[in-house]
């Protein structure tokens, strides 16, 4: 019998940053962590021999985009997304809800599910809380997600009321749909609400009474102000039960990370350092910047010198910028490995500030270095 997932609270730092672990039938996962996004069963640009040397533990893939190709009957065919992608570390897949509803006027929603066409070819398809499970098994997920609602900001306090009972509803219909054998993996029910915190309340209070082997925040970073996220992580991650893992859905930006952690977040995953890195801005210690600027193009340095990643080793911003002016896939390569390095190596800088119970003074360097102040080397490095 495959041991079921269990995640492990190991430590709490005086800000309320948590220190954990979950354990999956593909290994465990130290957290917090950042979840590199393969959206058809591949973090662009990248092969899995690379995500683990910059060490990526674990990843997530797209169930909308599998669902409509290749299909999950061919990944089941073909031993699941692990065997697929040459990938053997955990890995968690969305519902596709998400994909659906930002289809706008290509999908109509009902207590059933979502009928939609496919903006591939247009054709007719329609994803329920139950085939959104039986995609996922297919994919052979340790993490499968249910099917909800993501409402759009701004919406309507009795839209985002009627949404979050439905997806409530659904979040039901996809423990009664889960594989009855024991296999070890991990169904995570998914909070909405808005930036309604009595709504937010009221969905949490659902998803605990139903129980998850982990929980999810859903329905931020959909162009809500900066301000109302904080205010929404400011007591949600508390809504949720201490002795299960708490994910935050596509966030985000490395301040974003910094300040959920200190809310006491655990899991996150967003498109941002492999898109960005294609549109050529880079993350450093001491901020952002974008790779075309014209002084880097005769910069012998590195993208960041307090960074130990291949690309910042061995190749100068003046190159980048040069590979990616002539659209040299040589360039998105090496960016998207500094990216994702970047994102990598601060969770682990926060996991090890967690552990020391210096996750305050960590924060504040962090903010610190990204305004330009002081020398950018905060934290510790990647052992």
């Amino acid at each position: 019998m495959v041991a079921p997932f269990r995640f492990e609270h190991l430590h709490t730092d005086p800000t309320g940053a948590r220190r954990g672990r979950f354990h999956t039938p593909h290994g465990s996962v130290e957290t917090p962590i950042f979840m590199p996004v393969g959206t058809a069963a591949t973090v662009k640009a990248m092969t899995t021999g690379e995500l683990t040397t910059i060490g990526a533990q674990i990843i997530l893939a797209n169930t909308y985009h599998l669902f409509l190709r290749p299909g999950h009957g061919l990944i089941k065919k073909m031993g699941g997304v692990h065997r697929f992608m040459n990938w053997d570390g955990p890995l968690l897949t969305d519902s596709g809800g998400y994909q659906v509803f930002s289809l706008g006027d290509l999908r109509t929603l009902s207590e059933e599910g979502a009928a939609f066409r496919s903006n591939i070819d247009g054709s007719k398809q329609f994803l329920s809380p139950e085939i959104a499970i039986e995609i996922q098994e297919a994919l052979g997920a340790d993490i499968i997600m249910q099917l909800d609602e993501c409402p759009p900001h701004p919406a309507t306090r009795e839209y985002l009321a009627r949404s979050l009972e439905m997806s409530l509803r659904w979040g039901k219909r996809c423990k009664e749909a889960r594989h009855k054998e024991p296999d070890g993996k991990a169904l995570f029910g998914i909070m909405q609400g808005g930036m309604d915190e009595s709504l937010r309340r009221l969905s949490a209070a659902g998803l605990v009474d139903e129980g998850y082997d982990g929980y999810a925040m859903g329905g931020l970073s959909v162009g809500e102000p900066k301000e109302m996220m904080a205010e929404v992580l400011s007591y949600a991650p508390n809504l949720l039960p201490a002795d299960k893992p708490r994910y935050l859905m596509g966030v985000g930006r490395p301040e974003d990370l910094v300040m959920a952690v200190q809310a006491g977040v655990d899991m996150f995953d967003c498109v941002m350092p492999t898109r960005n890195a294609r549109n050529g801005q880079l993350f450093t210690r001491r901020g952002a910047f974008n790779i075309k600027r014209h002084e880097n193009r005769e910069s012998d340095q590195p993208v960041d010198p307090h960074c130990g990643c291949d690309t910042c080793r061995h190749y100068s911003r003046a190159y980048l910028r040069h590979l990616f002016i002539n659209k040299e896939i040589l360039g998105h390569r090496l960016m998207t490995q500094h990216n994702l390095a970047f994102y990598l190596d601060l969770m682990n800088n926060m996991r090890q500030a967690i552990q020391k119970d210096q996750f305050g003074p960590f924060q504040r360097s962090f903010y610190q270095a990204q305004a330009g102040e002081g020398s950018g080397a905060w934290g510790w490095r990647q052992d």
